[in-house]
């Protein structure tokens, strides 16, 4: 609650950098596991086919195995959701969603306060 009371003393200037920034730091965030996705992905794909190549399995058979595939799939669904929060949740929720939030949970702090 005291990063809200602080937002609220600076000006709309300050207010909006620091949103740029949160939003900027959340793109980063999931870029970067974006890049941690392909890279490790890419290593363990790539260990995993030749490991079934040289068992014996035909090429086609070592690209296809499901347990390599559904390595990729189980966190590419994760990064799906990453992603949506990302950049779909505010298109649904608004743009405003979390000024308006914290405006309605300041308000409902400030009633229980003087009860």
């Amino acid at each position: 609650m005291e990063l809200n009371l602080e937002i609220m003393d600076y000006s709309d200037k300050e207010k909006k950098y620091i949103k740029v920034k949160a939003r900027v730091e959340k793109l980063r965030s999931f870029y970067t596991h974006l890049t941690v996705y392909m890279v490790v992905n890419g290593i363990i794909y790539s260990i995993r086919i030749v490991k079934n190549f040289l068992r014996g399995e035909s090429f086609m058979d070592a690209i296809f195995d499901f347990s390599i595939s559904g390595i990729w799939l189980v966190w590419g669904i994760v990064l799906i959701i990453h992603a949506f929060s990302v950049f779909g949740l505010p298109h649904i929720l608004g743009n405003n969603w979390e000024e308006e939030k914290i405006k309605q949970f300041m308000e409902e702090d400030k009633h229980n306060n003087f009860k």
